[in-house]
């Protein structure tokens, strides 16, 4: 097994949009949620992420085996009125971290991981905020992610 990393660029996007899918989907059913019908995430997401990745707030980083990717990290870039914590403004909001299973606990995330912050950090953001699963939750604990007591969402139904 020889993996190598790269960046996301459009030729790898239909394949990054059906494993983003199948992260989603893989969290719902592990929560014992039943995934949503009806839903077009695939154009969704592909309007999204060509409009990001052209302006420069979306990044991800691959993992690949061969000619197969097997890994996925996102990093979106938002700004919001400067703060105490984070004087720029500049937050990351992680995203799309997933492996394939039958490449987990060999570091890949946490390669994956690394790539991102890093990319969050050349970015000026002053911090990196993710709504993380369960299983990531150990992944981002040693990686040095603390929790956030303040956090809250009020959902608007569109």
């Amino acid at each position: 097994m020889d993996i190598q990393y790269k960046k996301l660029t459009y030729a790898e996007l239909d394949e990054f949009i059906n494993m983003r899918i199948a992260q989603l989907t893989e969290e719902y059913i592990s929560t014992g949620r039943t995934v949503p019908e009806g839903v077009d995430l695939k154009s969704s997401l592909k309007d999204y992420y060509e409009r990001h990745m052209t302006d420069g707030t979306f990044v991800s980083w691959l993992a690949i085996d061969g000619d197969k990717i097997i890994g996925t990290s996102g990093m979106s870039f938002v700004e919001k009125p400067p703060y105490f914590t984070c004087p720029t403004g500049r937050l990351g909001l992680l995203s799309s971290m997933y492996t394939n299973p039958d490449y987990r606990r060999m570091g890949i995330a946490r390669e994956l991981l690394h790539r991102v912050v890093e990319e969050a950090r050349a970015y000026g953001c002053g911090a990196v905020h993710i709504t993380a699963s369960d299983m990531g939750v150990k992944l981002y604990t040693a990686y040095g992610f603390t929790h956030n007591g303040n956090f809250m969402q009020y959902r608007l139904d569109v």
